[in-house]
């Protein structure tokens, strides 16, 4: 499982619309995703890929990493994987 940080994504671009961004820059389709409202200006997505290692992620993340979609510019973050205790 691999999680990707999506920030600076307009509140009202759905669900969809960021799957099909997404695989356009050769994503897979992603196992789920919560949003994460931002604090005025800034909200962000919280993307998980349950078939897909952070490496392969991590390879992907710089193609879409400051690309301006929708009227702002993107971060993609890879989340560290956590333990679970």
């Amino acid at each position: 499982m691999a999680e990707l940080l999506l920030g600076n994504v307009e509140e009202d671009v759905t669900d969809e619309e960021i799957g099909e961004f997404l695989v356009r820059y050769g994503f897979p389709r992603y196992s789920s995703m919560r949003r994460i409202p931002g604090s005025g200006s800034r909200p962000a997505a919280l993307v998980v890929f349950d078939d897909v290692s952070p490496d392969s992620l991590r390879t992907l993340q710089s193609r879409i990493h400051n690309l301006y979609w929708k009227n702002r510019t993107i971060t993609a973050l890879l989340i560290p994987e956590r333990s679970e205790d």
